[in-house]
């Protein structure tokens, strides 16, 4: 841990500009909670394994705030190089940097593991001592990570129309529509389940969560799903072509925000989904001139992807995915009292193997099922 710390130190103070402090959230490029391996920087790091936390690593000081599912936790596993700041009991990690870190102090982070929202509270906070947040060009922990993992080539599958109960094109039309309705010419998806919730697409990039690291751009005329190529088939790739969205490449949703911001991302692909067929209702009355705001959810997407954008020309707002995923169809309706059925005989299962390791080993029984047993032992 001394090392990793030293190594982190060293770069801190070969940054241009130097770094008083780096910030290493534990989020991923998504604003996910729960990451992959390869994503588990903060981890790394500290040592602290729970899923909830923040590390700031100055100078001569170390910390992690973490909430209060792990204050035990984070006590065990942190060495004697770090102090651990419990929230809603110590300074905030804002409070803590503008109260003691110098004037003009430059702090880093990388931009694309922190939240537009997170970003304006932490800039608003360190502007009171003229210090100020700098996005670091690459993120330093990855520098000095020697054996960071690979990142996932899972492959992603199509989420069939008899589970999600709503086709690709209704989805984008719906979307449309409410882009139409906020004067925005197009809207860009980071968070992860939106991605997949509105191409219907499923992965297994984060243990215990279907979910495929992408990100995805949706206009008025074009869409997009930002993906590591590897992971999609022929297959899967002719699917998600026959609903009008092109394949690119992971990494090139950084210049195409940029080209959406210039208004060149549509002329620049030449796909047209046919805005005309997705606009029946009369929604879309619009023209597509006089929509000129990019829709950015504050909350989920990342600082990196907002920098490239005009600050006057965009639309903060909550994503509408978020309210329109929450809203189930007849068919996930019953898709989720199915997975409970199902998760209940897994529970009930468990159960059962637990009582007979009671009898086995204690030769006591009944404590977790229901009958006699449970019974002499209520009364």
């Amino acid at each position: 841990m001394a090392e990793i710390l030293s190594a982190l130190r060293s770069l801190m103070a070969s940054h241009s500009p130097p770094l008083h402090a780096l910030i290493v959230p534990s989020e991923d490029y998504h604003q996910s909670e729960y990451v992959s391996d390869r994503d588990k920087r903060r981890e790394f790091v500290s040592g602290f394994t729970g899923s909830a936390g923040l590390a700031l690593i100055t100078k001569d000081e170390a910390r992690l705030w973490t909430d209060g599912r792990y204050f035990l936790q984070a006590m065990q596993q942190l060495s004697d190089q770090w102090q651990l700041m419990r929230i809603g009991e110590d300074p905030s990690v804002d409070s803590w940097i503008s109260d003691n870190l110098p004037r003009e102090a430059a702090i880093g982070v990388d931009p694309w593991c922190v939240s537009v929202d997170t970003a304006q509270r932490w800039e608003r906070a360190f502007a009171k001592n003229q210090q100020k947040l700098i996005q670091t060009s690459s993120n330093l922990v990855d520098e000095v990570w020697k054996n960071q993992p690979p990142a996932e080539t899972n492959p992603v599958i199509v989420h069939p129309l008899e589970f999600a109960g709503r086709s690709v094109a209704e989805k984008l039309k719906d979307m449309r529509e409410k882009l139409a309705i906020e004067r925005a010419r197009g809207i860009i998806i980071t968070a992860l389940d939106e991605v997949a919730w509105l191409y219907n697409i499923r992965g297994s990039d984060v243990s215990y969560c279907p979910v495929v690291h992408a990100f995805a751009i949706v206009t008025l005329n074009s869409a997009f799903l930002y993906v590591d190529k590897r992971k999609v088939s022929s297959k899967v790739s002719s699917s998600i072509q026959e609903n009008g969205i092109e394949v690119r490449e992971y990494g090139a949703v950084s210049s195409d925000v940029a080209l959406l911001a210039s208004n060149q991302l549509d002329k620049d692909t030449g796909l047209s989904s046919g805005r005309n067929d997705v606009c029946e209702t009369g929604t879309c009355e619009a023209e597509e001139n006089n929509n000129d705001l990019i829709w950015v959810d504050p909350a989920s997407c990342c600082y990196a992807l907002f920098s490239k954008l005009d600050a006057k020309k965009m639309l903060l707002q909550q994503s509408p995915l978020a309210l329109a995923k929450a809203l189930k169809n007849p068919v996930e309706l019953d898709g989720l009292r199915n997975a409970h059925i199902r998760d209940g005989a897994a529970v009930v299962q468990y159960l059962v193997w637990l009582d007979k390791q009671m009898q086995e080993i204690y030769g006591a029984s009944g404590y977790f099922l229901e009958g006699k047993g449970a019974s002499k032992k209520r009364s």
